[in-house]
């Protein structure tokens, strides 16, 4: 068994550089075929699980099916972002006491299921207000233990896996959890005008929870060796005197500000379904293409993004950034002169599956840039500054949205746009960390 596996690894990660391991412990580099196979496994669960309680698209359209109010609806993707980012220095520090941390992965994904359940609970037998405000605490308890996740991934990746070999499994898996995505959204447009309920979505709800759940167990086989535990120390000065490697590296400093600019891409999202809901009446079909659209996109992007990042993360970066600010700026041209067009159905998913492709290169590449550029127990200070900042940011982010009254969402979308040039620009002042 050991030895198929080896050979299928081989194949897939083209195993061909003998010296391929130098970034990893040998110890580690033994074990490395299941690890990857391991890992891709619980990612593609959790990616899945993720996929299907999406804050862009499902989760709003639950919350409005119940009776919820306008306003706790805009709160859900900055508290399911910002809240796994900003306790991540004082998680980080935790952590680095920890010789092994892929438990903390599987805690975090097991949490994530419970709150998950908590929310079909909520889906099935609550309505209006109250039903809002059970959701969104639930929300910020999933996201909490998201953080744990997040900090414990980029360590035990980078303990685990090869340096020139991460990319290809954050796509690898991305993509297989696109496929499942893909046939989520056929089955919405199968459903057609057929009004799909709320207790219809406790169900998939459930069923996400339970891919958090296989995450958990998959995830808890991988074989990891003991890592650095110095400068674990209390959790608020360590995580207060981390935020000096902004003033000190250089290079780290320039990739948290462009990261923060990149984050045009994803906010933008939201403002392409808010311009196709408005010019169509169609809600179920229109669900079920923007589902289908950003499973596709993962299914046919993710793969390629994750090995293309083996070999320059920082090209990834540039060019997925550059194919989400192209999009914005298309959408901007058809609203000023041919917004007619908007009233075509599957105008908008058709973008939006294009502004998913760069979405996707964007995050596979500045994850795998992240990961490379740190050794040791640096790549945690590096991943938890990095996401608290982020985090701080997307909350305040979160204000674009009162300018619609001014200056209207194709504005909105301009202004993003050009934010995204600007992040294109810098992007392309960081060192490539893949040459040696």
């Amino acid at each position: 068994m050991k030895k198929k596996i080896d050979n299928l690894y081989s194949k897939l990660a083209n195993e061909e550089d003998a010296r391929v391991c130098k970034a990893i412990d040998e110890s580690a580099c033994k074990v490395v075929p299941g690890n990857f196979f391991l890992t891709i496994i619980s990612y593609f669960f959790s990616k899945l699980a993720d996929a299907v309680a999406n804050t862009k698209v499902i989760l709003p359209w639950i919350m409005q099916s119940i009776g919820a109010p306008l306003y706790l609806i805009s709160f859900l993707v900055p508290i399911k972002e910002s809240g796994s980012l900003l306790p991540q220095l004082f998680i980080a520090a935790y952590i680095r006491k920890l010789p092994i941390r892929k438990w903390i992965w599987s805690l975090g994904s097991l949490l994530q299921a419970l709150c998950m359940f908590g929310i079909a609970i909520v889906a099935w037998n609550m309505q209006g207000l109250s039903a809002g405000l059970a959701i969104i605490a639930l929300l910020v308890g999933m996201s909490l233990a998201r953080g744990l996740c997040s900090v414990a991934a980029k360590d035990v990746l980078g303990k685990t896996i090869p340096k020139t070999r991460r990319g290809a499994l954050n796509g690898l898996s991305a993509m297989l959890a696109g496929l499942l995505v893909v046939v989520l959204g056929v089955y919405f447009l199968l459903n057609g005008e057929k009004p799909f309920s709320s207790q219809n979505f406790s169900i998939l709800l459930s069923i996400a929870g339970l891919f958090w759940i296989f995450a958990a167990i998959v995830y808890a086989f991988i074989k990891e060796f003991d890592g650095e535990t110095d400068g674990g120390g209390n959790a608020f000065s360590v995580a207060i005197s981390k935020l000096g490697i902004l003033k000190t590296d250089k290079p780290f400093r320039l990739f948290v500000i462009t990261r923060a600019l990149f984050l045009c891409s994803v906010l933008s999202a939201p403002f392409f379904v808010i311009i196709a809901q408005q010019n169509s009446e169609s809600n179920s079909y229109l669900l079920g293409l923007f589902i289908l659209s950003s499973g596709l996109a993962d299914l046919l992007s993710a793969n390629f993004w994750g090995k293309f990042s083996d070999i320059s993360s920082k090209k990834v970066m540039i060019i997925g950034a550059t194919i989400a600010t192209s999009v914005g700026f298309v959408v901007v041209f058809i609203d000023f002169f041919y917004d007619e067009l908007f009233s075509i159905i599957w105008i908008m998913p058709i973008i939006y599956f294009i502004l998913s492709i760069g979405y996707q290169g964007i995050r596979i590449g500045r994850k795998t840039y992240i990961v490379d550029l740190a050794q040791g127990n640096k790549r945690t200070d590096y991943v938890a500054v990095s996401n608290t900042l982020i985090g701080f940011i997307l909350l305040l982010s979160g204000l674009i949205g009162t300018l619609s009254s001014l200056i209207g969402v194709s504005g909105i979308i301009l202004l993003l746009s050009i934010i995204g040039v600007i992040a294109i620009y810098l992007a392309n002042k960081l060192p490539e960390v893949q040459e040696d």
